[in-house]
């Protein structure tokens, strides 16, 4: 069983002015558009049985995804998917927002505090992960970097969700992107505690560090922590279990490769039972 635990439904207008005039300019690219049939389409070719489905959301950067597109997003794929919502905790009302992704059968929340500018391990914000963990839902985190120069990357690190982790045992948590640059420290953060996971999604992008990454997952341990994710649309899921291959054979590199069997353990993990993730409609 295939589950890509890290892909994108939101539109280009959802970006509000950021994408254009921040990443653009930097990757050379407009961000892609796609429908449910061409979702459909790639999860197929990839051999995708289950699909995390979410935007974004950060509203000090005028980026918003509403729940309701989700859910009819996901409504309208054939691949069996989960939705998750993006939310900023920062929005006065984002407890009226839990309450009616819940209600529309979003099964998780996506958060992006690199964007939104919070700190995950601020304590003023342990009500609303109270909230979460109280509700079973999961939460997955962007961690990492950014090429946007309204981000505030010391909110990106990831040792700020060991603080999380430990507050709040029940919440599952997801460390997207292995959390690059810095992943070695997201290891350690995965090792300590056993609520929190991380998906290998864009890890082939820098091939060298994502060598690094997986190899050092290998010598601590924590291979069973690690998702699939394609980062769809950025990946299709086929080009990303190839490009997780190349890079755990050290690409053609004198380096001692990563195991084939590590590679199909994350690629095949039933991650929706490990997580106790429901569908929410195809």
């Amino acid at each position: 069983m295939i589950v890509d635990v890290h892909t994108h439904c939101l539109r280009p207008q959802h970006w509000g002015r950021e994408f254009d005039e921040h990443w653009k300019p930097i990757y050379g690219y407009d961000y892609p558009d796609h429908t449910p049939a061409e979702f459909d389409a790639a999860m197929s070719a990839g051999n995708v049985d289950v699909a995390v489905v979410f935007g974004l959301t950060a509203a000090a950067v005028g980026v918003r995804t509403p729940h309701e597109f989700v859910a009819q997003f996901c409504r309208e794929t054939s691949t069996p998917t989960v939705g998750f919502m993006s939310l900023d905790p920062l929005d006065a009302d984002v407890f009226d927002q839990v309450d009616e992704g819940m209600e529309l059968g979003l099964r998780g929340v996506k958060l992006y505090p690199v964007l939104a500018g919070f700190s995950p391990a601020d304590e003023d914000f342990r009500p609303f992960f109270d909230l979460l963990e109280k509700r079973g839902l999961v939460v997955l985190w962007h961690m990492g970097g950014s090429p946007s120069p309204e981000s505030t990357l010391k909110y990106s690190q990831p040792l700020q969700l060991d603080d999380v982790a430990r507050r709040h045992r029940g919440l599952r948590q997801i460390i997207a992107h292995m959390g690059h640059p810095w992943q070695r420290d997201t290891v350690q953060v995965l090792r300590s505690n056993s609520n929190v996971y991380a998906d290998v999604s864009g890890l082939w992008a820098r091939p060298f560090d994502g060598y690094l990454a997986l190899m050092n997952a290998v010598e601590w341990g924590v291979v069973p922590k690690l998702l699939f994710g394609s980062d769809f649309p950025l990946w299709a899921p086929g080009d990303a279990q190839q490009g997780l291959r190349t890079v755990a054979a050290g690409s053609g590199a004198p380096l001692p490769a990563v195991a084939d069997a590590v590679v199909d353990e994350i690629v095949n993990r039933d991650t929706c039972a490990l997580l106790g993730l429901e569908l929410t409609g195809a």
